[in-house]
């Protein structure tokens, strides 16, 4: 493995880890649990100020976070690909980076949103437009804007899918600060292939996320191996962050012995 070890490489997902806590508890809870990175989905609801002096006092860093989903029960999930709602991305945009540089987050990423498949065509150009806007106002601050492909067993007509699609669409774009979200899950569940889809996207891998498959738990179980996917970022050369974006079987801290499993053995 690379000199930094794995434990510290980790980024614990509050949007799903330490799920009995309110939102501020759980960036203790992942310091006390030795985490030294939290990201997140949606911090929104919390004031920029409460939030940071929270991460300040844990002595956590929040690597990464989503732009906000929009109306989620009309069946939103992002709005950076919906033609016609600019403004509301431009908007929802700017708030993600505002939060993102006030506690150091180096990661937003940018969701596409669900899309009617007679429409794809348009959604992708707004896509790549927005994106495009959204990376050069990024830039000058330190900010990678991150794509990810989500299974359409979750999120069914999400306008990207596959890692394929979204490599194809960061070549578009040629921005150097948009990388894409190599979720494991996801890419499984649509792709699989793990090694040599990490092999071919690895100058554009961004950001890592685990958890198993299909029964998104701990990275345990099921029918990934963790420890070869682990082995497989160290060839590649990537030495970024490995969010864990998992649902705990359980209690969460109970849950991550399964980390002091892995280390012994890569």
């Amino acid at each position: 493995m690379t000199t930094i070890s794995f434990r510290e490489r980790l980024s614990a997902n509050i949007a799903f880890m330490f799920p009995d806590l309110p939102f501020l508890d759980r960036i203790d809870a992942a310091a006390a649990a030795g985490f030294k990175f939290v990201e997140c989905h949606f911090p929104y609801d919390t004031p920029i100020k409460a939030l940071l002096a929270r991460l300040r006092a844990a002595d956590v860093t929040m690597s990464g976070l989503n732009t906000a989903p929009g109306d989620v029960a009309a069946g939103e999930w992002g709005m950076a690909a919906l033609p016609g709602r600019e403004t509301d991305f431009e908007r929802d945009f700017q708030e993600a980076l505002t939060y993102a540089v006030a506690v150091g987050a180096q990661v937003i990423h940018v969701m596409a949103g669900v899309v009617d498949e007679g429409s794809l065509a348009a959604a992708r150009a707004t896509y790549v437009k927005n994106l495009k806007k959204a990376a050069a106002k990024a830039a000058s601050l330190g900010v990678t804007l991150i794509l990810e492909p989500l299974n359409n067993r979750d999120k069914p007509g999400y306008l990207v899918s596959r890692s394929d699609e979204v490599a194809a669409l960061i070549a578009e774009i040629d921005m150097p600060n948009v990388k894409m979200l190599f979720d494991v899950y996801h890419v499984q569940i649509m792709e699989g292939d793990l090694t040599k889809r990490l092999e071919r996207h690895a100058p554009v891998i961004g950001h890592v996320q685990l958890a198993s498959v299909p029964e998104r738990v701990e990275p345990d179980e099921g029918e990934v191996s963790v420890r070869h996917i682990l082995r497989t970022l160290d060839h590649i050369g990537y030495g970024g962050l490995i969010g864990l974006e998992y649902k705990p079987r359980g209690d969460t801290v109970a849950g991550l012995s399964w980390i002091d499993r892995i280390e012994a053995l890569v």
